[in-house]
């Protein structure tokens, strides 16, 4: 099987698999919103949960993946199996240390991480929330060192190809989650506490679900301290500028909740909410993609073959692209009925939908960037290069920071302001890692991807035009309609997509050609032949 290939089934392993998570999210979030709404409650959760938000997404879907695959990777090419592990190993004993005295100090100056978070609450004297928004965050950051060990494992089983388990791992925390919000609604005094018990057992099952994995490919970790390691100290360099760099998009999100936390309450959970169904296309597709495409281009890297390596980016850009700009059309033009139909029940009202509304526009405007940016980032991880990638995420964190603050001032966008200061910083990331990776390793078959997108970007408008009629039905202003409501956006969703695959068949998408060519190899193929 192509590299090509082997790069698109492993995404497609991942996509399936993190759909289930993303869907079983948004059954968390109706739960979550029925339960607490946008109120008091709700904001304080969402502050303490940025910390383990944001740790999940930069350990399980960042740094840690972009740190340690290339290392691994390499190792397992170039030496052995059993290298790798010692490897493995020698990591696992140093993060599990780090880990153990990160957890210690969050929760004694837990304080002062929610005052970094969400300045506005001391700055409007709202104590009560404040106060819970601290009892929570030391309650939630245990899950760091369980997710940190989840996401050694992660990028373990990918490295080794073992895409499955990994991607559905983070089912377990909706599920536990969503257990202890029903829960603790029935059989709790102060039921948001309750939820975040569930936070820290997810992440625990999280890693769990993955140590059968780990056994059947002979990884089973165990601590080894060697602090001389070579690949150990390779892993320690790249690790401090992966972290940020990779991190970019959550820490523009952590500026977004200080500027909303000066806002009305359920500002912050607007945003979350928003951020949330930008999530889906971008955890489904674009961390799919970019999850697939990183091991591939390591080992391309090690073994210098320039060429192959280009073809393998250029595919995972034009992939990205080919799904992110239909999806950005129909964020846009369907937000209202999306929330509406999904979020707006119990304790969440209709002025909660407009909310989240606005997050989720200005937040889908810069979708595409987003993904680009996990996709390109990659290459200079696969190149071991993590020096261009932090410059860059320095100046777009600083320019969020501007535009957030300018937004908010002088215009009347509220939230809605600090999500477009978001998409705004993506762009101009995604815009600068191009032109430095460009130079770097010369041609990106820039003229493949821009043939791609002039057929891409017009047909997505167009699809645009169906989800424009659907929201503007007179039904998304009343209340109830539950199954019409559900009939016409699933209708308007599918129409839109069926839309959108006949024009670019008419165009003949490269794209979609091999997108085809992928499913039908995998219909007609000897189950030996599958692996």
């Amino acid at each position: 099987m192509s590299e090509q290939l082997k790069v698109a089934k492993a995404a497609g392993v991942v996509g399936a698999a993190t759909l289930a998570s993303r869907l079983m999210g948004y059954f968390r979030d109706m739960v979550m919103s029925w339960a607490f709404g946008t109120g008091m409650a709700a904001d304080a959760f969402y502050v303490a949960y940025r910390i383990p938000n944001l740790l999940r997404e930069l350990l399980a879907e960042g740094s840690m993946s972009a740190a340690f695959i290339p290392v691994f990777t390499e190792t397992l090419t170039k030496e052995s199996k059993e290298s790798a592990r010692h490897l493995a190993n020698a990591v696992f004993a140093r993060l599990l240390v780090i880990l153990v005295v990160l957890t210690g100090l969050g929760i004694i100056f837990a304080p002062y991480v929610v005052k970094a978070i969400a300045w506005g609450w001391a700055y409007k004297a709202e104590h009560d929330k404040y106060v819970l928004g601290v009892t929570l965050t030391r309650m939630m950051f245990p899950y760091l060192l369980f997710i940190g060990m989840a996401a050694l494992a992660m990028g373990m089983l990918n490295s080794l190809r073992a895409f499955l388990t990994p991607a559905l791992s983070p089912v377990m925390l909706n599920v536990m989650q969503i257990s202890a919000v029903v829960l603790s609604v029935y059989f709790l005094a102060d039921p948001i506490q309750g939820v975040a018990v569930g936070v820290v057992l997810g992440g625990l099952c999280q890693f769990l679900i993955q140590v059968p994995g780990l056994k059947r490919q002979g990884m089973m970790l165990r601590p080894q301290f060697s602090p001389s390691h070579p690949g150990v100290l390779k892993i320690a360099r790249l690790a401090g500028p992966v972290f940020f760099s990779s991190s970019v998009n959550q820490f523009n999100i952590f500026i977004g909740t200080i500027f909303a936390s000066f806002l009305a309450t359920g500002s912050i959970t607007y945003l979350f909410y928003g951020m949330r169904f930008i999530h889906f296309p971008l955890g489904i597709f674009g961390i799919a993609i970019a999850t697939a495409v990183l091991p591939t281009m390591s080992a391309q890297a090690a073994r210098q073959e320039h060429e192959e390596f280009r073809e393998t980016l250029s595919l995972g850009i034009r992939l990205v692209f080919f799904i992110m700009f239909p999806a950005m059309a129909g964020l846009i033009m369907l937000r209202v009925p999306i929330v509406n139909l999904m979020l707006e029940h119990g304790q969440f009202d209709r002025i909660s939908t407009q909310g989240v509304s606005a997050a989720l526009l200005y937040y889908a405007v810069g979708l595409w960037a987003m993904a680009g940016v996990r996709i390109v980032s990659q290459a200079f991880y696969a190149l071991q290069d993590t020096k261009t990638p932090v410059k860059i995420a320095v100046l777009a964190v600083l320019t969020n920071i501007v535009l957030s603050a300018a937004f908010v001032a002088w215009t009347r966008l509220d939230h809605g302001g600090l999500a477009l200061a978001t998409s705004l910083a993506a762009t101009l990331n995604i815009t600068l890692l191009t032109i430095k990776l460009r130079k770097k390793i010369g041609r990106m078959d820039g003229r493949r991807i821009l043939i791609s997108l002039l057929k891409i970007i017009p047909a997505s408008v167009a699809m645009g035009g169906i989800g424009w009629w659907v929201s503007n039905q007179p039904v998304w202003d009343k209340t109830g309609n539950t199954l019409l409501k559900a009939e016409l956006l699933v209708g308007g969703m599918a129409a839109s997509m069926l839309f959108y695959i006949t024009v670019m068949w008419v165009l003949r998408s490269e794209e979609l050609r091999f997108m085809t060519r992928l499913v039908r190899r995998k219909k007609g193929a000897a189950p030996g032949e599958q692996g």
